[in-house]
């Protein structure tokens, strides 16, 4: 079966860190890009980041710059989005997509490639 699962939301203060995981499963992640995606209650779905297979082939949404990393684990075919200067405004359900390249995932559609159903984080106080 194919598909992703993300885990390691919680809740966490403001300026606290957290490490999301997105595996796959029934297909191999390392050679294709690998999106995250957040929504907030009562917003829309926006871009996270996004990296790709290739150099060059990442995208950092403006507002999580110099705070969020992204990376990859091959071993255990995941990807992972380090989280560190957490605040309120980062709340909500984190999911993770999966297509051939970063500009597939930037549609948000989810006809496109494979896609999680998303763990929550809550940062507050």
């Amino acid at each position: 079966q194919t598909q992703l699962v993300e885990s390691g939301g919680g809740l966490v203060q403001p300026g606290g860190s957290l490490r999301l995981s997105c595996a796959a499963s029934g297909f191999t992640l390392e050679y294709l890009a690998v999106g995250w995606f957040r929504q907030a209650p009562g917003k829309e779905q926006e871009g996270v980041s996004c990296l790709g297979s290739y150099r060059n082939d990442q995208f950092y949404a403006e507002f999580v710059k110099d705070r969020f990393t992204m990376g990859r684990d091959s071993a255990n075919n995941s990807a992972y989005l380090q989280m560190n200067g957490l605040t309120p405004e980062d709340t909500g359900l984190y999911i993770c997509s999966a297509a051939s390249d970063c500009g597939a995932i930037a549609s948000g559609s989810r006809r496109i490639g494979v896609w999680g159903e998303g763990t929550l984080v809550t940062v507050s106080s």
